[in-house]
């Protein structure tokens, strides 16, 4: 049967099983990946199946981990590489920064760097210190990377395929509070191209955009917002590099309102990018400044009050009530 229900994590690992089926030049390599299938079990089962010559368990030694992985890449392979938690990619920062990033670059685009790096990112689990992060904007500065993150198991299934196939490297973020989630996944039908923004859910009167764990949220927003008659847009963007503004455009100009949401700080954070290209396309459709809603700029917080911080269910509301307001 072509379509299954799976949580996103199950998805992750059907489609991190299918890259490996069909291309042998498919690795996954990481902390714990092989015998212990991850810390969140995505790569479960792979390294039974694939041998530890495909499924490679590393020391604890991030940016020897990518260094290895451009490596790799230049001699035509194309790893996958598992970042066991968001707060433990900064020591491979130097590695993506200098290296993967410049690459295709500085060869004129002749040398490909098919290299994907997987990060668990966000909070929502109560979780330890440097075990939440959302560091997104900074790799999504970065030219040179393309930046992604599913918010569905359909999602999640399509995008890691397509950024296994892709030539140059892509930063995947995974949404871990969403990961026991469950969704369709049609393994036949390929929901869309990498980089396009998806319209959740269908509505005239504000535009809201999010990504990854903050999807679910605004849908929910959505749906507590129809109860009083307004009637809301919820934009899946999937893509944080390069991003998607024709949907997000096309979207502000049905509605004339727009509120972005998302988890990492809004100090500086990808919402102010969509803010400023999206008031110089709609000057003339907006019939309210571009709102906001995200984290605190402040270093992530213990987990006790992780709820205080990340932008829920209220804030989103209430900054949907102020666009209104206008």
């Amino acid at each position: 049967m072509a379509v299954q229900k799976l949580p996103l994590a199950k998805a992750l690992n059907e489609s991190l099983r299918k890259a490996l089926e069909t291309d042998p030049k498919v690795l996954v390599m990481g902390l714990d990946v092989g015998k212990l299938g991850g810390v969140f079990r995505i790569t479960d089962g792979l390294q039974k199946d694939f041998g530890e010559d495909r499924v490679i368990d590393t020391p604890l030694a991030e940016s020897g981990i990518v260094g290895t992985a451009i490596g790799l890449a230049l001699r035509g392979y194309r790893p996958v590489v598992e970042i066991q938690f968001d707060g433990f990619v900064f020591p491979a920062y130097d590695q993506i920064v200098t290296q993967l990033a410049k690459m295709r670059a500085r060869s004129l685009g002749t040398v490909k760097m098919p290299v994907v790096i997987r990060i668990p990112y966000g909070g929502g689990i109560g979780a330890v210190e440097h075990h939440s992060e959302s560091p997104e904007s900074l790799f999504a500065h970065v030219a040179g990377l393309k930046v992604v993150t599913p918010a569905n198991s359909s999602d999640a299934y399509w995008m890691l395929q397509q950024a296994i196939q892709s030539d140059d490297p892509v930063i995947f973020f995974e949404p871990k509070r969403r990961y026991w989630d469950k969704g369709e996944v049609d393994v036949d039908a390929i929901p869309g191209e990498l980089h396009k923004a998806r319209v959740a859910r269908e509505g005239t009167d504000l535009t809201l955009v999010a990504y990854g764990p903050m999807v679910k949220t605004c849908l929910e927003a959505a749906a507590a917002a129809a109860e009083e008659g307004k009637s809301i847009e919820v934009v899946d963007l999937r893509s944080v590099s390069p991003l998607d503004f024709d949907t997000i455009q096309t979207s502000v100009e049905k509605t004339g309102r727009l509120v972005v949401v998302h988890e990492a700080p809004v100090f500086f954070g990808s919402g102010a990018e969509i803010a400023a290209r999206i008031t110089e396309r709609c000057f003339y459709h907006l019939e309210a400044p571009v709102l906001r809603v995200g984290g605190y700029h402040a270093p992530y917080p213990p987990a006790r009050l992780e709820e205080e911080y990340l932008p829920g269910l209220d804030r989103v509301l209430d900054a949907v009530d102020r666009s209104l307001a206008y």
